[in-house]
């Protein structure tokens, strides 16, 4: 008995999957998806701060700087990479200065200082 009550849901499952998937690739046939090729842009965020640390080896600056309205961040300390190790020698610790920075991936890398 159990087994008759499993045929007609295993029949409905074999007629119903296959329209499904033809459905889907329909659906997906249709949809405009297009590789322009374009790369995305990268914003440059600017920033006045006070340099704390230098790691030269590891290439990286600690700065206490002010808000970052581009990024709706609040003033803060914290580490940034730089893009070229010879913008370390531009810094001095506790030397006030203005940088501009792009964010890669999870790190915000220091391109220029002032």
């Amino acid at each position: 008995m159990k087994r008759l009550a499993i045929v007609p849901v295993v029949a409905a499952l074999s007629l119903a999957v296959p329209a499904l998937l033809h459905a889907q690739s329909d659906a997906m046939r249709n949809m405009n998806i297009t590789d322009t090729g374009a790369k995305t842009e990268v914003k440059t965020h600017k920033g006045v701060g006070t340099v704390k640390k230098i790691d030269a080896a590891a290439g990286r600056v600690t700065l206490a700087h002010g808000p970052i309205p581009s990024l709706k961040w609040y003033a803060m300390t914290m580490g940034f990479a730089v893009k070229d190790k010879a913008l370390l020698g531009k810094l001095t610790q506790d030397k006030k200065v203005e940088f501009e920075f792009v964010q890669q991936g999870r790190d915000y890398v220091i391109t220029s200082v002032k």
